[in-house]
């Protein structure tokens, strides 16, 4: 039987399904991949809206990040980062910033629990003087793609099964099969901080490269760390099940209590930065969000103090109405070419328009609080016309319109070659299984007897046998003890 052809919704064929249309090797996506922008916009909009706004990575629409709590607070510079960004919020040490936190799960929907193995939404909105900054991330510092167009897929392929209507180890390992670049954060995942205690319990992490540039037009490739001042606490597999039955709002229920006895919490902001001319030659793509750059490399530089103290009011108005987009940048700040990062460029404010409305951005929780909107944007349901009667709405005019400042608020990403689909450009030691291997080896022990029993326990249920076998190769690729250890459990839990 021939193999039947991939096709777009209107019947023309797929010519790469793995890799997004680029300004060359290695730039900036592009406009022009329909191929691209289908499956992300029709992925924004399989379902009907529910829920809690796409806040961190992984996050595109309501399918995920749909279990939510938030916070707002203050961030404070604690030390000086003058030569590396113009951001005026970052620019004077003691200088406060009111911010919204908003913690997520990925996987389940509104009704699902808190404890449970799932990678954590880690979305914080600056309400800065130049406009809001939204920074979005996770609680780990990897993912498991590097490409935009196989979010989706990856998705549905960890989500409830259209059959089944559950969560189906066949698809979430078959998946994995197939993307080899997965393993990294797989290590994470089913390691003990699969299952953070809390959400003050857990750091956050930027996780995608993005770029500051300071007041002389120089650029750094920048990566944010959160580090939590309460310190790592995590939960077993045996614990969390029993948590998850006795109070499936657990970590809604810890963040809330601990805010309103005034038990505020805090974590402390670092970054590691490289200098813009430095990437082509690290070791690692720094873009790739499924790699870390090891903090010999690059070390851990302070920059400041978030500290939750107020609790929101309406979880409604101002938690699932929260919207975090990665676009929202401010003078001083910008993106890379890191290609999950310009997939969610598009795809954040793009859920965001069908979920809330064109007009979400006038909520109270997505306003800006330290400055004004001021644009030519108009009409749209739920307008509320805030610019009056003699307003215009369009530019350029003779009627004292808000005009632009001719100063951009990053700097230019260099493009070279052939507009295409281009797989991620290979540094030296770019490989899918290096940075999995070095993880598990800084593990206990004891941290290793719990990854490959949680590991085994999930891939043991898998029906098919060479779905089994291709997982199995990168955990062996990743390190040789590490294949053999999880193929000896499998083999025994199948037997059984």
């Amino acid at each position: 039987m021939p193999q039947r052809v991939l096709t777009t919704e209107s019947g023309a064929p797929v010519a790469d399904n793995q890799n997004s249309a680029t300004a060359g090797a290695g730039g900036p996506l592009l406009l022009q991949d329909q191929h691209l922008l289908e499956k992300l916009a029709r992925f924004n909009r399989e379902r009907i809206p529910v829920g809690a706004p796409p806040t961190p990575l992984r996050q595109w629409g309501s399918v995920v990040h749909a279990r939510g709590s938030g916070a707002y607070g203050h961030f404070e510079v604690t030390d000086d980062v003058t030569d590396f960004t113009h951001a005026d919020f970052l620019s004077e040490v003691g200088r406060r910033t009111e911010v919204f936190l908003r913690f997520s799960t990925v996987a389940d929907s509104l009704g699902g629990a808190d404890a449970v193995r799932d990678p954590r939404g880690f979305a914080v909105k600056f309400y800065t003087e130049e406009g809001n900054y939204d920074l979005v991330g996770n609680n780990t510092p990897v993912f498991f793609i590097k490409d935009p167009i196989k979010f989706p897929d990856f998705i549905h392929s960890q989500k409830r099964d259209p059959f089944t209507g559950r969560q189906e180890p066949d698809n979430v390992w078959d998946f994995w099969a197939h993307s080899p670049e997965a393993t990294h954060q797989v290590t994470w995942l089913m390691g003990d901080r699969g299952i953070p205690a809390s959400y003050r319990h857990m750091n956050g992490y930027g996780s995608h490269t993005y770029q500051w540039t300071n007041s002389r037009g120089e650029a750094f490739f920048v990566k944010y760390h959160f580090k939590t001042n309460q310190g790592i606490r995590c939960l077993s597999s045996e614990q969390a099940a029993e948590i998850a039955g006795r109070d499936p709002n657990s970590h809604q229920t810890d963040l809330l209590q601990a805010i309103e006895r005034g038990v505020h919490p805090s974590w402390t902001l670092h970054v590691q930065l490289m200098p813009a001319a430095e990437a082509a030659e690290y070791r690692f793509n720094p873009f790739d969000l499924t790699k870390v750059w090891p903090h010999q490399d690059y070390p851990l530089r302070r920059v400041g103090r978030l500290v939750l103290d107020r609790n929101p009011d309406n979880v409604f108005a101002e938690v699932e109405q929260a919207a975090f987009s990665p676009n929202n940048f401010v003078p001083g700040i910008g993106p890379s070419p890191d290609k999950m990062l310009q997939g969610r460029l598009f795809a954040y404010a793009d859920a965001h328009r069908y979920r809330l409305g064109v007009n979400h951005t006038l909520l109270a929780v997505n306003a800006p609080r330290a400055t004004t909107a001021q644009n030519y944007g108009r009409d749209g349901l739920m307008a509320s016309n805030p610019q009056g009667r003699y307003a215009k709405n369009y530019e350029p005019n003779s009627y004292d319109g808000p005009t632009e400042t001719g100063r951009p608020l990053s700097a230019p990403l260099a493009v070279h070659g052939h507009t295409g689909t281009h797989a991620a450009p290979a540094h030296t030691k770019d490989d899918d299984f290096f940075q999995a291997g070095e993880l598990y080896r800084l593990m206990s022990a004891e941290e290793k007897s719990r990854l490959v029993a949680n590991i085994a326990g999930s891939l043991s249920q898998v029906s098919r046998d060479d779905v089994i076998e291709k997982n199995l190769a990168h955990l062996h690729a990743a390190d040789p003890e590490y294949g053999r250890r999880v193929e000896e459990t499998v083999r025994a839990l199948r037997e059984d």
